[in-house]
C-alpha cells in the first residue's frame, strides 16, 4: 500500500507535468508569425476566431478540470490557490473581451491566464511531492527499525543480559515517540527520532555480537573482513553518540567526561587505521574494539543503556 501511494504521487506529478506541457504547446501554436509588410503583420496579429475558441476550451480545462487544478486544490498551498484564482479572473476577462469582439485583447488575457495557471501549479506541485516523500521515508524507516528491533530482542533473549533488554525498551520508547509525531502529521520529526532508534538497535546488536562465541559464529573469511566489520560497528556507535548527544544537549557543550571518552575513542580509531594500513588487521581489530568500548561509555553517560 505504501509503495502504491508513492507511485500514485509520482504518476500524479508526471500527469501534471504533461498537462502543463500540453497546454503550453497549444498556446505556442497560436503565436503569430512575423511577415514582411505592415499590412500582413496586422493580419497575422489578428487572432483566428475558431482557433481562439479552441484555446478557450483548452485553457478552461487546464484551470478547472486538469491534474494541475486538482494538485492545487489538494496542496493547501495558499500562494498556489491565489494564483489559480487570478488565472480564473483573467480567463473571465478574456471571455468578456471575446464576446465584445476584441479578439486581440481576448488572446492576450487568455495567454496571461495560462501563464498564471502554470505558476500556480509550480507552487503547488513541489510541496506536495516533498510532503509525500517525507511521509514515505518515515514509513520505510519505521519498517526497518521494527525489523531490527525484532532481531535485537531475539539476541537479547539469547544473551539474557539486562542491559540488552533495556536497550530494547528504549528502542520501543523511541518508536512510540516517533509514532506520536507521525499521528500529528510531523513526519520529518518522527523520521529523526526513528534514526536514533535505528542506530541504537544496530549498535546494541553489534555490541552483543562482540562476544567471542557470537563473533566466531559470523565466520569471517579473513582478518581483513573482520576488521571492516569492526569499522562498521565503530561508525554506528559514533553516529549514535552524535544523534543522541546533540539532541540531548541541544547545542550545549559536552561534559569533560564525555569529551574524554570521545577523544580516547578517536585516538584508538586512528591507531587502528594505521595498523590496517600496514596490513596488521589483527591489531587493528583489537584497537577498534577498544575505541568502540569508549564510545559505549559516552553513550551510557547520556543515560542510554547499551551492551558492551
Amino acid at each position: 500500500m505504501m509503495k502504491s501511494t508513492h507511485r500514485k504521487g509520482i504518476l500524479g506529478h508526471a500527469a501534471l507535468a504533461f498537462a502543463l506541457v500540453a497546454a503550453g504547446s497549444a498556446l505556442a501554436q497560436t503565436e503569430p508569425a512575423p511577415s514582411g509588410s505592415a499590412s500582413t503583420r496586422l493580419q497575422a496579429n489578428e487572432p483566428d476566431r475558431a482557433q481562439l475558441e479552441r484555446r478557450f476550451e483548452s485553457v478552461g480545462t487546464l484551470i478547472e478540470k486538469s491534474t494541475a487544478a486538482r494538485q492545487i486544490e489538494t496542496s493547501g498551498e495558499a500562494a498556489a490557490i491565489e494564483k489559480r484564482k487570478a488565472a480564473k479572473e483573467q480567463y473571465t476577462q478574456a471571455k468578456s473581451a471575446f464576446d465584445a469582439g476584441d479578439l486581440a485583447k481576448a488572446s492576450t488575457l487568455l495567454s496571461a491566464a495560462s501563464k498564471t495557471m502554470f505558476e500556480a501549479a509550480r507552487l503547488a506541485a513541489p510541496e506536495s511531492v516533498t510532503a509525500q516523500k517525507i511521509e514515505t521515508d518515515y514509513k520505510n524507516k519505521l519498517e526497518s527499525v521494527r525489523a531490527l528491533l525484532a532481531a535485537q530482542k531475539r539476541i537479547a533473549s539469547e544473551k539474557g543480559n539486562k542491559e540488552s533488554q533495556e536497550s530494547s525498551h528504549q528502542v520501543e520508547a523511541f518508536i512510540a515517540d516517533a509514532e506520536r509525531k507521525a499521528a500529528a502529521g510531523q513526519y520529518a520529526s518522527g523520521r529523526t527520532i526513528l534514526e536514533q532508534a535505528y542506530l541504537l538497535a544496530k549498535a546494541s546488536i553489534s555490541s552483543m555480537r562482540s562476544g567471542d562465541t557470537l563473533v566466531r559464529s559470523l565466520n569471517f573469511a579473513s582478518k581483513e573482513e573482520e576488521y571492516h566489520y569492526e569499522i562498521d560497528r565503530n561508525e554506528t556507535h559514533k553516529m549514535l553518540v552524535k544523534v543522541l548527544l546533540e539532541d540531548k544537549l541541544g547545542g550545549a557543550p559536552m561534559s569533560p567526561r564525555v569529551t574524554e571518552f570521545l577523544s580516547t575513542a578517536g585516538a584508538l580509531r586512528g591507531e587502528a587505521e594505521a595498523a590496517a594500513s600496514r596490513k596488521d588487521y589483527e591489531a587493528g581489530i583489537k584497537l577498534l574494539e577498544q575505541s568502540t568500548s569508549e564510545l559505549v561509555k559516552a553513550i551510557r553517560s547520556a543515560g542510554i543503556y547499551i551492551p558492551g
